[in-house]
Order: structure tokens, then sequence, then C-alpha cells
């Protein structure tokens, strides 16, 4: 399915900043935001963007990086892998959730999305998209390896609508007994649904690293597919 693509801006009460739109061929359907990396709205992400929207998503990907520098592509390792880690520490998280917020409100008003949106983030996005739920900005999300959700279960009340998560077994970032935490946190909670994939490293969605994991890359995103089609 052809998609439609470009960069838009999303005014807000903390200022302007850009959001990359991909709209399905029709032009209408329901909305996803998509939350980056600590690499900024690179090629993947957009790629992932144009993926969902090839599956009848409008998705829209905000800039979370722009107070410190307007549309940041970066790579996975070297001097990239220490700037966008700068990039992270650098960002004021209160804000970043206001921008998600603000994001999510210009996604409800674009014409042809449904009634109901769902937040998908990937690392740090993937933790951005829990307090997104927790914030009840989005009706469903989604997160893939979300590098300390473990330190936000004090929200883990606040969460009152689907999410699922996902998660790899072999991942350097986040702790195997991280993940059993959340997992237990969520135990009695019908709607959380996590999925632990025995082969999978940090980051395994990526076709642009290292680490990606094509047969893990490959469930989840089936995982993630029927949920949103459930869910919105």
């Amino acid at each position: 399915m052809e998609t439609n693509s470009k960069w838009i801006n999303i005014e807000s009460a903390n200022g302007s900043f850009g959001a990359y739109l991909s709209l399905p061929r029709g032009g209408s359907g329901p909305g996803i935001v998509l939350l980056q990396e600590i690499f900024g709205v690179n090629q993947h992400i957009r790629n992932v963007a144009d993926q969902y929207a090839a599956d009848g998503y409008v998705v829209l990907a905000p800039d979370i990086f722009w107070r410190q520098g307007e549309r940041i592509e970066l790579g996975y390792e070297g001097a990239d892998w220490q700037r966008a880690v700068a990039l992270m520490n650098g960002t004021d998280f209160a804000l970043a959730q206001a921008d998600v917020a603000a994001t999510a409100s210009v996604l409800r008003a674009l014409p042809g999305v449904g009634p109901r949106i769902a937040s998908l983030g990937y690392c740090f996005g993937g933790k951005l998209s829990y307090h997104t739920a927790a914030n009840g900005v989005v009706d469903a999300a989604v997160c893939y390896y979300g590098g300390g959700i473990q330190l936000g279960l004090d929200r883990a009340s606040e969460i009152t609508g689907p999410v699922l998560m996902h998660f790899g077994a072999r991942d350097s970032h986040i702790p195997l007994a991280a993940v059993q935490s959340i997992a237990h946190t969520f135990d009695a909670n019908e709607q959380v649904e996590i999925h632990v994939y025995p082969q999978a490293e940090h980051g395994f969605n990526c076709n642009h690293r290292s680490s990606y994991h094509q047969p893990s890359a490959a469930l989840a995103r089936g995982h993630t597919l029927q949920f949103l089609a459930e869910q919105l």
C-alpha cells in the first residue's frame, strides 16, 4: 500500500516543534503516536511510520529532542551513540510528556482519524509510551524494550487502558529481573500484555542495528498488529 508522508508543525503551550506524518493511501485510519528511540526521528523511525501507514494507520512521530536541536538524526555507534545518550539525559521528561500530549491532540483532530488512538514507542520512546498511557492521553499503548519502566511502577494504578509490552530476554540494557518486576506488578491487570523474546537483545526490532533479530521482530510486529486491530 502506498503512503504519503511529510513533516508538519505542532503548536503547543511550550513552543512549536516538528512531527513526521505518514498517511495511508486513503488518507484516513486509526491514529498512532510513534515515539522515537534516543537516535531521533531518523530513517528507521520514519520507515516504521511508513510501515504502519501502509497497514492503514495515520502515524505521527514527534521530534522529542527539538529543544536541543531540530530533526536530529543519529546512528547507533561511536560518537552518535554518545550524543544520543547525552540528548536523552538532557531531555526534560515532563516536557517530553507534554509534547506527546500535544501531538496526540493534533492527531485526534486530523481528518479521518478515528475516535481511538494509540502510542507506540521504542527504547526511550517505549518508556515514554508507558507514561503516556498512565497520563490517559491515548486509548492504548505499545512499549518496545522501554528502559526505565521498572522505575515508574509507582504509576501502575494509573494504567487503566490496554498496554502491550515487548522485551528481549538477552537485553543488555534492561535486566531480566526488571522485566520480571514489571510482569509481577501487572500480573493482576488483564489489560496489560507482556511478551519476552528469548533470543532478543535490546533494539531487536531495528533492522539498522546489529542487535536486530528478525524472528523476534516479526513475532512482536504480529502481536502489535493484532493488539492495535483489537483496540483501535
